[in-house]
């Protein structure tokens, strides 16, 4: 184990789309790393949607994450840039005069990565190409931080267009993908198998699990159908 540990890494946690359960999936790969006895960090650089509590700005998603760091985090390293409005991130940068930047932001994910989890997941926000400002997004952090990529494939009408002009977008920004997650979203969607295995056909990566739509929706049940081995054997 203190060679995997020794070897472990981060990955940009994106969706192939907003709502398709990429906050689910990051603290469900966590708690599943924790099982494995290893270090866990998480990072959810811009976050919208937050409200304000006695503590400050807090969101919904980013204190999921804070849960399964282990050791814990101060909610300001997981989430640096907490906005209020529930809109695109760049919008409600600019409602609140604020600039988000690729620069800005990977300083501060690079002052938790330094932490060396063995296992540490940054989410992203939205699908690959969400604007940070008129010239940047959101696949531009991830290419800064030179991270290898797990998507979360929102299992419902469209899904097999979405995750293969995504994977298409990931590849051509120099990105590796390391491995991807089927959320089933819609239980009423016809030919849900059919359909995850006309994405595994047509892409390279390793599908790290199924998620069937689940009646809470925990990370600990969502663990229960994720397999972290291959993301463990490839980095060894």
């Amino acid at each position: 184990m203190s060679e995997t540990k020794s070897r472990l890494k981060a990955f940009f946690i994106a969706g192939t789309d907003t709502g398709v359960g990429k906050t689910l999936v990051s603290a469900a790969l966590l708690f599943k790393a924790q099982q494995q006895n290893l270090s866990t960090a998480a990072l959810k650089p811009v976050a919208a949607g937050c409200e304000e509590t006695l503590d400050g700005l807090r969101n919904e998603d980013a204190l999921l994450l804070q849960k399964y760091c282990q050791p814990s985090l101060r909610y300001e390293q997981i989430n640096p840039v907490a906005l209020r409005a529930a809109i695109a991130p760049h919008i409600a940068a600019q409602q609140e005069n604020r600039r988000l930047s690729v620069n800005g932001l990977s300083g501060f994910c690079r002052g938790v990565l330094m932490t060396r989890a063995d296992f540490t997941v940054v989410e992203g926000a939205g699908g690959w190409r969400v604007p940070l400002n008129a010239r940047e997004t959101l696949a531009d952090l991830a290419k800064e931080l030179h991270l290898p990529v797990i998507l979360v494939v929102g299992v419902r009408l469209g899904c097999i267009n979405h995750t293969l002009l995504t994977v298409e977008a990931i590849v051509r920004d120099g990105l590796s993908l390391a491995g991807w997650v089927a959320n089933v979203i819609d239980a009423d969607m016809p030919c849900i198998d059919d359909n995850i295995a006309a994405i595994a056909e047509r892409l390279r990566a390793p599908c790290l699990g199924k998620i069937p739509c689940l009646n809470k929706a925990l990370p600990e049940l969502a663990a229960e159908h994720l397999d972290l081995s291959p993301l463990l054997s490839a980095l060894l």
